[in-house]
C-alpha cells in the first residue's frame, strides 16, 4: 500500500539541521514532490541567497521568502524545505499551520556547528565569531521552533534515512497529514 500525503509537510529548523537532505529523501520515500523555498527564491531572483542579502538586505529577503512559501503552500501536497529563519515570522507560522504541517528537525548546537562551520553559503554566519553567532541564533530560534506541530530529534549517529524514518513515525500520528504505507 502506498502513502497518501494530504497536507504539505514543511521542514523547519536551524541551518545545518538537514531540512533539505532529509526533505528530499522523505519526498522520494513518499513519492511526492520536493520543493526548497531557498532554491525557489534563488531561481526567481537569478541570484544566490548571500547575493540577495548583500544587495537588498535581510528584510527584503524575508519578504520574498514569505511570498514564495505562500505560493508553494498553494500547490499540490509536497515536502517543503524552508530557510532557517522562515519559521521565525509569525505570519509564516500561521500560513504553515493553516495550509500544511511544520516538522521541526531539532539538532543540537554542536552538531549544527560541525555541519555549517566550513560553509561559505550562510550569510548570517559571515561575522567575526560565527560560532557565537550560530549560538545566538540557536538560543533565539529554538523556543520558536518548539511551536512547530511535530518535532524530530536529529542525532549525529543518525543517517539521513534514519531521520526520514523518524519523520514518517511522527507524521503517522497525524492521519490528517499522512496515511498508508506498509
Amino acid at each position: 500500500m502506498g502513502w497518501q500525503l494530504k497536507k504539505t509537510v514543511v521542514m523547519v529548523g536551524m541551518m545545518g539541521a538537514g531540512k533539505t537532505a532529509v526533505g528530499r529523501a522523505l519526498a522520494a520515500r513518499l513519492g511526492v514532490p520536493f520543493l526548497d523555498s531557498d532554491a525557489e527564491i534563488e531561481t526567481a531572483a537569478n541570484m544566490t541567497i548571500p547575493e540577495i542579502f548583500a544587495r537588498d538586505g535581510e528584510a527584503f529577503f524575508r519578504a520574498r521568502e514569505t511570498q514564495v512559501i505562500e505560493r508553494l503552500l498553494d500547490t499540490q501536497s509536497c515536502i517543503l524545505s524552508t530557510g532557517g529563519g522562515a519559521f521565525m515570522a509569525e505570519g509564516n507560522r500561521a500560513m504553515i499551520a493553516e495550509k500544511g504541517v511544520a516538522v521541526w528537525l531539532d539538532a543540537g548546537l554542536d552538531l549544527l556547528w560541525q555541519r555549517v562551520r566550513h560553509k561559505s553559503t550562510r550569510p548570517l554566519l559571515r561575522t567575526a565569531d560565527p560560532k557565537a553567532t550560530l549560538a545566538g541564533l540557536y538560543e533565539a530560534r529554538v523556543p520558536v521552533y518548539a511551536l512547530a506541530d511535530l518535532r524530530v530529534a536529529v542525532m549525529p549517529r543518525y543517517s539521513i534515512e534514519d531521520t526520514v524514518e523518524r519523520v514518517i513515525e511522527v507524521l503517522r500520528t497525524r492521519p490528517d497529514v499522512l496515511q498508508g504505507g506498509s
